[in-house]
């Protein structure tokens, strides 16, 4: 596989071994799913009911006040880990180092994810879910993990992350943490699609990168621009004033996208795609080993 040879292999190894040993899985912040069941941390108590397994009777409570009640435990679920990749036009535009950046970025929380035990799935989209990588668990996975990725082509022209959201909702098996990577140029606003994945309990976390010419542009003079989206053709004069402007509205955007989820309690990184992968990785590590 071209984007993932035996160099990037290893760097994941490590990366998977510094999350372990170091952070303690906190990377992708395990809260994994309690449910009421046969575990060993306690929860609560309820009556007892003729036909309930005696051995969980609490003796202490009988004895002080003479209430027959039973100790209920939590068990823990495997964490369900959804990955959804932009692979949108303006992902790929230009030498698509974006829509790679992502593939790796995804591989490696990936294999982390694996390795801890965790599922993972893989929604690709545009302006709808184009490729779907079902759940799959199990460190042995990750070369279908990789092959699903490597695989992965641009498809449709436009970024609509509400309806891949909603694709999302309906397809999981319940829910779980979602990683969201893309440059998030939604035209319909990517709120929408963060605020479904919040109000049917996922956990969003958001990845948003973009190049570092996409952030501070040079052109200067007439020239023609094509919408990396929609395909539209437009002829400017681009003058150094309205190189400020756009600088002033690039940032405003991502500033917009701090703010939602700030408001939230969302966890937001945001990289340019010359950052190397794993340093990326590694300092969403430090963040997490700070704030969990």
């Amino acid at each position: 596989m071209a984007l993932f040879d035996s160099e990037f292999l290893k760097r994941l190894e490590y990366l998977s071994l510094v999350s372990r040993r170091v952070f303690r899985g906190r990377l992708l912040a395990q809260r994994r799913t309690k449910q009421l069941g046969g575990g060993i941390e306690f929860a609560d108590h309820r009556e007892y009911s003729p036909g309930d397994d005696l051995r969980y009777l609490d003796w202490n409570i009988y004895a002080r006040y003479g209430d027959v009640l039973l100790k209920r435990f939590q068990e823990e679920e495997d964490l369900h880990v959804y990955f959804l990749i932009d692979v949108s036009r303006s992902m790929s535009h230009g030498s698509g180092e974006k829509l790679d950046y992502a593939r790796r970025v995804a591989a490696a929380l990936a294999y982390i994810a694996l390795a801890d035990m965790d599922r993972v799935s893989i929604f690709a989209y545009s302006d709808a879910v184009t490729e779907v990588l079902p759940l799959t668990r199990g460190k042995d996975r990750i070369l279908s993990v990789l092959r699903f990725l490597e695989n992965l082509k641009p498809s449709g022209a436009t970024t609509r992350l509400q309806a891949a959201a909603t694709s999302l909702v309906h397809r999981a098996s319940r829910s779980g943490l979602v990683i969201v990577l893309s440059d998030l140029y939604d035209q319909q606003g990517f709120r929408a699609g963060l605020d479904m994945l919040r109000y049917r309990r996922f956990e969003p976390h958001v990845i948003q990168l973009h190049t570092a010419a996409e952030a501070n542009p040079t052109w200067l003079g007439d020239i023609e621009l094509e919408d990396a989206e929609s395909g539209d053709l437009r002829k400017l004069t681009i003058t150094e004033r309205k190189l400020r402007q756009y600088r002033e509205l690039f940032t405003e955007f991502l500033e917009s996208i701090d703010s939602y989820c700030r408001m939230y309690s969302l966890s937001c990184t945001r990289t340019t795609t010359d950052l190397p992968f794993d340093e990326l990785i590694l300092r969403m590590m430090r963040t997490a080993g700070v704030t969990t």
